[in-house]
């Protein structure tokens, strides 16, 4: 069958994201995901039992829909064709560390859906000092030609970057360094949602300088 997907992977694709990265601490890197293994989890999404999404974690988990309002579900290895992102991820997850030296030990994710007004207001996925995430990434598995923008800010809360949802784009940023929010979304927007961990509660911010 031939896939609607069609572009070239990029050579050393991962090479791709270092300057920025240093540069900014995020990234945005286009067509990142091989175009079968898109179509592939575009498909899969679709056929997956998405539940509401909460806000907080382990006790203080909670569903508040004035704050995000999309579906998710945990990926796991036992799915073929999420163990087959699962595996990208964790090639990713090893040259950051021989790049940056930033000691990650496991990424989870989940598929993320956002129908007609889905949200996800401003917020952190991690705080200094208080969580083991390091990293965060996001990776579109749809095309949304309008709504559904990952915003990204600084931590003056000024606009830094304006991501429109395309298939196959990643998007890498620090964890605790950047808020960020989902704008409303006008057509069903398909998504993975990841964090990159280390053991620790503690970890220094990487140099953006460096």
């Amino acid at each position: 069958m031939t896939i609607p997907y069609q572009w070239p992977e990029p050579e050393l694709w991962l090479n791709q994201l270092s300057d920025p990265f240093y540069q900014q601490g995020y990234v945005v890197l286009p067509q990142a995901l091989p175009a079968d293994l898109c179509w592939a989890l575009y498909q899969d999404i679709q056929q997956q039992p998405l539940t509401p999404a909460g806000v907080g974690r382990s006790g203080q988990h909670q569903l508040n829909t004035e704050v995000r309002r999309d579906q998710t579900l945990w990926l796991s290895e036992q799915h073929p064709v999420q163990q087959a992102y699962l595996a990208r991820m964790a090639e990713l997850q090893q040259w950051m560390n021989r790049r940056f030296f930033l000691g990650l030990v496991d990424f989870e994710a989940h598929y993320a859906r956002y129908q007609q007004g889905d949200f996800y207001l401003t917020h952190l996925d991690a705080f200094a000092g208080r969580s083991n995430r390091v990293l965060s990434s996001v990776c579109y598995l749809n095309d949304c030609d309008s709504g559904g923008e990952l915003l990204i800010y600084d931590e003056q809360q000024q606009l830094l970057q304006r991501v429109q949802p395309k298939a196959g784009t990643l998007v890498l940023f620090e964890s605790c360094r950047f808020p960020h929010e989902v704008k409303p979304a006008a057509t069903l927007r398909y998504s993975i949602a990841g964090w990159f961990r280390h053991n620790t509660s503690i970890q220094g911010q990487i140099d953006p300088a460096r």
